[in-house]
């Protein structure tokens, strides 16, 4: 059996839009008819540029390879061109290929990709949800009401969700770490007391960032949320500032989570052994794939830090996501989002039930992609999945973030 054809898709997901602007889906059949499908996570270029660079590492490192050799593929792309260290691009194409790639595997073999990699440890997985706005909330107000957010908790606990993620703190910007103005402060105070006082102790609460804050910035701001006890403090500072982020991780009283922008155990490493955080997201989409990222979980374990996969994509990584959390003995949750086009994508084949994922048993991925839908909905638009704010914060009036995609109507 070997790798042969190569489809790409890039998917916009319709109104509300949440997972991004579009979802780069790829398709990878071998010589014997099998066919599986991976997603590649968002990359710092366009995803015409993206389609290229997904399909020069499938040329160049795939094609007429047997998709068993996962460990041999990922060489030659680690490797590629001199090279061997981590390449956000690179890497989140080779990310969603390889995830294709243990599709395949599975269907070959009638045997969902948890078996191949471990078995089965978890028969579900703890789901958390980001706090969305509700039917009869406006936009953008939601961003900043800590009253509405706190009726959006509510409604998710009401159906099983044992944990809620939100991030009032401002927005994320293209300079350096900023210290958050007061404004922004108080903001959060009033967003996680209102949230509290809404779900009592029914639901953990994750605060998010995007590594906004400066080290002192970010100090200040989890000292100020630390009476209410959240789960994680979520990526306080830039990402590769490891040695800043252990300074915020002994100034704090909450647990310190990282993770989504990093890439290969490499840089996973580096954060374990800082000390810079208790809790790994990777986003199997970018972090190497379903092996690697197995690799990472691994690493994890030793320094006894957990996995909550992160997503802000589509529902093939979430499956991916799914497949690797059964075999986790150091699985905290995983993300999820749940909207009408993500279930549809994947003809409703994973499900959150009273706040959990049943692990699918069928073959590879355990989902049926629905491709025309996929194809229904091509991108047409000229923005990046996620982009940051060019101008500063203001410290004189409130920040206004209204979250990662733009306002999309029907």
């Amino acid at each position: 059996m070997k790798l042969q054809d190569l489809d790409i898709i890039v998917t916009a997901p319709p109104a509300p839009g949440w997972g991004g602007r579009y979802w780069i889906l790829v398709k990878v059949t071998t010589d014997t008819g099998i066919t599986g499908w991976g997603e590649c996570y968002a990359s710092s270029v366009g995803p015409d540029a993206m389609t290229h660079v997904i399909k020069d590492v499938f040329a160049r490192h795939m094609h007429g390879e047997n998709p068993e050799n996962i460990e041999l593929m990922f060489r030659r792309a680690y490797s590629a061109g001199f090279t061997q260290r981590p390449d956000l691009t690179v890497m989140g194409a080779w990310s969603g290929l390889e995830i294709a790639c243990w599709d395949i595997l599975g269907k070959d073999r009638d045997r969902p990709v948890h078996a191949l990699i471990g078995g089965r440890l978890n028969d579900r997985i703890r789901a958390y949800t980001y706090l969305y706005p509700q039917q009869n909330h406006t936009l953008p107000d939601f961003w900043a009401s800590a009253d509405m957010a706190a009726e959006a908790a509510a409604a998710y606990v009401a159906q099983g969700y044992t944990a809620v993620k939100f991030d009032p703190a401002g927005p994320y910007t293209i300079r350096a770490g900023h210290m958050p103005s007061l404004h922004d402060i108080e903001t959060s105070v009033n967003f996680c007391a209102a949230i509290r006082e809404a779900v009592g102790p029914a639901a953990d609460l994750l605060f998010g960032t995007h590594g906004q804050f400066s080290t002192g910035g970010a100090i200040r701001m989890g000292q100020a949320i630390d009476c209410f006890s959240p789960l994680w403090f979520e990526e306080p500072i830039p990402p590769d500032a490891v040695g800043e982020m252990a300074k915020v991780t002994a100034a704090v009283k909450t647990p310190i989570a990282t993770g989504e922008r990093l890439t290969t155990k490499a840089e996973f490493a580096t954060v374990l052994r800082s000390g810079a955080a208790t809790i790994l997201q990777p986003a199997l989409g970018r972090s190497g794939g379903i092996w690697e990222t197995k690799k990472i979980a691994t690493l994890a374990e030793v320094y006894n830090a957990q996995v909550a996969p992160h997503l802000y994509a589509g529902p093939i990584e979430w499956a991916a996501n799914i497949q690797l959390a059964a075999t986790l003995p150091n699985i905290l949750m995983a993300e999820t989002i749940e909207t009408d086009f993500h279930a549809a994508l994947i003809k409703n084949s994973i499900t959150v039930e009273d706040g959990y994922i049943p692990v699918p048993t069928a073959p590879g991925l355990g989902i049926d992609v629905d491709e025309d839908l996929a194809r229904a909905h091509p991108y047409t638009g000229d923005g990046l999945h996620l982009q940051m704010q060019d101008g500063p914060i203001s410290y004189h009036a409130p920040n206004v973030f209204a979250g990662g995609a733009p306002v999309k109507t029907p």
